[in-house]
């Protein structure tokens, strides 16, 4: 069996740093049959500084799905130290994940890579997208200059998770190696769908897992439903209000995630200050990994207008829920025929009747989909639930995404 060296900054039993923790308990959970994994990262989550509860750092855990996680601490962090920590234990790939952490992206590469001349994986993780390129612009241009110039990434072979992605790291990083394509994997759940919540029309619960940020467009959402009209009325496809549903339209949006940018989230608040009456925002906080799929079933839709995502976690656990999703089209999720042999077809989510993938160009449209969903009633809900559930299962049990993560590691 092959032994796969994961570098991560942040890892299970952490969840704010978001999708790249997803990405490689996903990873693991369904290839753990196929491969031995050690993982090596902090002992803290994402912005904090007191150690997770129930593992000991600087030293070797193992984790329920069998993983070997070393946990470094912060007093500890040191390229000796992170040396010294896999000394002990058998490698034949090295799996890392992003590019600039020093420490877990830059340090792993020039090591394994250069130094030991280990076959070496580098996930991108989307950092090389045309959308994070463009912010911070100038210093990462010199930065990938001066990774030409020295062969940085000579020898090394990428993972994108589409083609797009795949064009983008040759584009903005002037690549000419090897790129091997593996969008990510789901997480692994019981196959069932029970939900929590009702639809009635004129009632609309939506969420948004991610953090607080000019990426995923927080404030877009808000000046979204800032437009919506306060005293909506019915869609004409819509049956007519119930004697038990007469009550005043009532939009509630909850914000799940950590805020990356304070003063970006300092304009959300502005904005929310000046939304109509029937339109309640929450701040939740982040939201941890096991407790997002009983928390999506309290709600109706998922609502993220993201500027762009190389995977998009959140949507498809909001799918596994049963939850239909309102995002952008700026996702993998409008075309997901894009490894050899996949059964799933190519097509925009409408057309699946399991959510909207909207330009972000048509705000609009934006506004007349929410005003439509607001409407509908429990018979019409319930059966775009069940559809978008059953739509999840399909595209989370593609055998050929599976092979294809299998050979980023062959």
């Amino acid at each position: 069996m092959k032994k796969i060296l994961i570098f991560i900054d942040w890892f299970l039993p952490g969840y704010k740093a978001g999708g790249p923790i997803s990405s490689n308990a996903n990873l693991i959970e369904h290839l753990k049959d196929e491969f031995e994994f050690f993982v090596v990262t902090r002992d803290t989550d994402y912005c904090e500084t007191t150690p997770y509860p129930g593992v000991v750092s600087n030293a070797w855990n193992t984790l329920p799905n069998g993983a070997k996680v070393y946990y470094i601490s912060n007093s500890k962090l040191s390229f000796r130290n992170l040396i010294k920590s896999i000394k002990s234990i058998d490698y034949d790939v090295v799996y890392i994940n992003g590019i600039y952490s020093l420490y877990f992206s830059l340090f792993p590469v020039l090591w394994f890579r250069h130094i030991l001349r280990k076959k070496v994986v580098v996930a991108a993780r989307g950092m090389l997208s045309d959308h994070t390129f463009s912010s911070k612009k100038e210093k990462k241009k010199l930065f990938y200059s001066l990774s030409r110039r020295l062969g940085l990434y000579k020898g090394i072979t990428f993972h994108a998770t589409n083609e797009e992605e795949s064009k983008q790291i040759r584009k903005n990083v002037g690549f000419k190696g090897n790129i091997k394509v593996a969008p990510n994997l789901p997480p692994v759940i019981p196959k069932t769908a029970e939900r929590t919540i009702k639809k009635i029309p004129g009632q609309l619960r939506l969420i948004s897992i991610a953090r607080i940020s000019p990426e995923k467009n927080t404030l877009y959402a808000l000046r979204i439903l800032s437009n919506l009209n306060p005293q909506p009325q019915p869609s004409a496809n819509s049956q007519q209000l119930t004697a038990n549903s007469q009550q005043p339209t009532a939009i509630n949006f909850d914000l799940y995630g950590t805020i990356y940018n304070q003063p970006y989230w300092q304009e959300c608040l502005d904005m929310i200050g000046k939304l109509p009456s029937h339109i309640t925002v929450n701040f939740c906080g982040p939201l941890e990994k096991d407790k997002i799929q009983t928390t999506l079933k309290q709600y109706h839709f998922l609502f993220m207008p993201t500027q762009g995502e190389n995977y998009g976690h959140s949507i498809v656990e909001s799918m596994l829920a049963g939850c239909p999703v309102i995002i952008s089209d700026r996702t993998p999720w409008r075309h997901l025929n894009e490894i050899k042999d996949s059964t799933i077809e190519s097509s925009n989510l409408e057309s699946k009747g399991v959510g909207w993938d909207i330009p972000l160009e048509q705000p609009q449209h934006f506004v007349e989909i929410i005003d439509h969903c607001l409407h509908l009633d429990e018979t019409e809900y319930a059966q775009m639930s069940l559809g978008t559930f059953h739509y999840a299962q399909l595209i989370t049990h593609d055998d050929a995404v599976i092979k294809a993560n299998s050979n980023l590691f062959i």
